[in-house]
């Protein structure tokens, strides 16, 4: 199990945009599950609603490009690259992310070529899915 210190060490991301606070399993180019505690802390919350906080699905699908990005940032030909949106899709929202709640991280690198790949992605509360897409990314 990664924690945040080797998250860190593999992602180019820092707070207050680091979306990804633990992996729970990892197949390093292959698959990833990791987990985003959502606390009222979070910057965001402050506009997003004030009264009803609800996190953003483009954080959502943020926090799952990351989680993907640790899963092909941690082999060794990926070391210290840059991990970029292509695209997003065949993207659902199916609840609201709020705070309290443990955002589990799915993604499975379905393709994978030099500098590219697909990931299909999920993001879960408890066993309720609250998105779901699939994510191109571009190594940098």
């Amino acid at each position: 199990m990664m924690d945040i210190k080797e998250i860190m060490a593999t992602l180019p991301h820092r707070y207050p945009f680091l979306l990804v606070d633990r992996v729970l399993e990892i197949e390093e180019g292959k698959k990833i599950v990791a987990i985003k505690n959502v606390t009222m802390n979070e910057l965001f919350f402050q506009g997003h609603f004030p009264g009803e906080p609800v996190m953003p699905g483009v954080l959502i699908m943020e926090a799952l490009a990351q989680a993907g990005a640790i899963a092909i940032l941690s082999m060794d030909e990926y070391k210290g690259k840059i991990p970029l949106f292509g695209a997003i899709d065949k993207c659902k929202f199916r609840g609201k992310v709020v705070p309290g709640d443990q955002l589990r991280l799915e993604m499975e690198i379905i393709k994978l070529k030099k500098v590219a790949g697909i990931g299909k992605a999920a993001a879960f509360v408890g066993d309720k899915k609250v998105a779901e897409g699939e994510l191109t990314f571009v190594i940098a």
